[in-house]
């Protein structure tokens, strides 16, 4: 996950503030997902899910409220039906925001100590992390479709 979204910030880093902040939350949330597993149970863990919790709900939130809106706005511009595909991609993304809300929800003020419980919290990371992959691939392919597409065109026109 890291290596992708380092890929995804060398490809469109620069291109957009917006674009750009919300690739480094990624980079944010992504680096602290994969902290997780190591560590302390005793001493930290549960300040860690909830510091995680609260960096992909400030994540998720950017992607809906701010960067998917511009990626739409700038995509509405062009009549050549990149808009269309990437609303297609939004049920998609719904079903890893559905997931990271049920984990903030269950999570948030996680206070684990049972070894059940300990158990549960590693099979719903795992699932959430499937779901994080999912999005961040959904997400890039729209990006891809709403701005890339038309970098292009725009230089042109810029140039005239």
């Amino acid at each position: 996950m890291l290596e992708k979204c380092h890929n995804a910030q060398e490809r469109w880093g620069g291109v957009s503030d917006i674009i750009d902040n919300w690739l480094e939350e990624r980079r944010k949330l992504i680096s602290f997902f994969v902290s997780l597993p190591q560590q302390n149970v005793q001493e930290t863990l549960n300040d860690k899910i909830q510091e995680f919790c609260q960096l992909m709900m400030d994540y998720i939130s950017s992607g809906h409220f701010e960067v998917y809106e511009q990626l739409l706005k700038q995509g509405s511009e062009f009549n050549d039906g990149s808009l269309e595909k990437a609303q297609a991609l939004f049920p998609k993304i719904q079903a890893s925001t559905d997931a990271a809300l049920d984990f903030n929800d269950i999570y948030s003020g996680f206070e684990g100590v049972t070894l059940q419980e300990m158990y549960e919290l590693t099979c719903q990371l795992s699932s959430l992390g499937e779901a994080l992959e999912e999005r961040f691939s959904l997400e890039d392919t729209m990006i891809e479709i709403l701005h890339t597409a038309h970098r292009e065109q725009v230089f042109a026109e810029a140039q005239a």
